[in-house]
């Protein structure tokens, strides 16, 4: 599922504030995780951020890319069963386990074997998926398939279940770079790291809250223009999302989507063209926003009644073919006219 760009609306300019302490703007901008990053903080000290940035991106990688050969999750879904897990890696397994649960198993990060065969993942699809072929690879999905032992070693029903955190571990590595800016007492700040973002206190430099946006669905390749606009603030919004890959109903016109249903195995049509979560920390926002682009309309306005603190904004197309959205209490309240 692709993660949908959203634009951050921030003020760039890096003038030194002298009538606030002091305290200056500092911007950064570069590569990482395989897409792009912005972070914007205010701060009366040298961090020597990039350098830390790197620490950062370099522990994540080591532990939770399954595009670096050597990392401790390659290891394991080669079926090294004596790789120790980090703390990280524990704490995302234990956030993914969590909407795993409240989802009724629609977010599973170990349903990649799926998403390979109906041809939606970067490896070769298979020609073809009869039912005996599909029993066959259901067997390798179920997050409760999995668990971690008391001694830090992940623990699989079957050798062959693969595990990809890539729908959450974004939205985690955003948390940790929050958490080193807040450990160095920076108060204000912005990160966006492939569309996902967390916010704290203000931008100084306008003296306003940050505002971010979330793509139209209706825009032309290579336009970007905005459906919403959202006040962010001492919170994390991340938006999941393949409306760029939609197919159009030759009779209806309705635009849809294909989804992975966990549950049966099957690729199913979903009309829903993204979703936006706004809650407490990137990780679970990243998930949230995922598990709702599988659970539909319907069973994510349940869902979300059922949690706390989680606000969703969401884009799906009408049988008409027209733009319909959903947009929770909470959710609503944060958004600019």
């Amino acid at each position: 599922m692709k993660k949908i760009s959203i634009l951050f609306l921030a003020l760039v300019s890096l003038i030194s504030c002298a009538d606030k302490s002091e305290i200056d703007g500092h911007q950064y901008t570069g590569e990482a995780l395989g897409t792009t990053y912005m972070v914007k903080y205010f701060s009366d000290r040298d961090l020597k951020f990039e350098r830390s940035l790197d620490s950062i991106l370099e522990v994540i990688n080591s532990s939770m890319s399954t595009y670096r050969t050597g990392s401790d999750i390659s290891k394991i879904n080669r079926g090294d069963t004596t790789v120790k897990v980090d703390k990280h890696f524990k704490k995302v397994f234990a956030g993914s386990s969590k909407i795993y649960q409240e989802s009724n198993g629609y977010f599973d990060p170990t349903v990649g074997v799926l998403v390979n065969a109906y041809g939606f993942g970067p490896d070769k699809p298979l020609k073809e998926i009869d039912s005996s072929k599909l029993d066959s690879l259901r067997n390798l999905v179920g997050f409760d398939k999995i668990n971690i032992t008391e001694k830090g070693r992940l623990q699989k029903e079957h050798p062959n279940v693969y595990l990809d955190f890539n729908a959450i571990a974004k939205g985690y590595t955003i948390d940790v770079i929050a958490e080193y800016l807040e450990a160095n007492k920076v108060n204000n700040y912005l990160i966006e790291l492939g569309g996902e973002l967390r916010a704290k206190g203000k931008n100084l430099e306008s003296e306003a809250d940050w505002v971010v946006g979330i793509d139209d669905p209706d825009q032309q390749e290579g336009e970007r223009s905005l459906k919403a606009k959202v006040k962010l603030k001492n919170a994390a919004m991340a938006t999941s999302g393949n409306y760029r890959k939609y197919r159009m109903d030759s009779v209806t016109g309705q635009k849809y989507v294909h989804t992975i249903n966990p549950m049966n195995g099957k690729a199913e049509r979903s009309n829903l063209l993204s979703a936006s979560v706004i809650t407490d920390n990137c990780m679970m926002a990243d998930g949230y926003a995922t598990a709702f682009m599988a659970l539909g309309l319907e069973r994510t306005k349940k869902l979300v009644e059922e949690l706390d603190n989680v606000e969703v904004y969401i884009l799906y197309s009408t049988p008409e073919g027209n733009m319909g959205e959903f947009v929770s209490p909470g959710f609503r309240k944060n958004l600019l006219e």
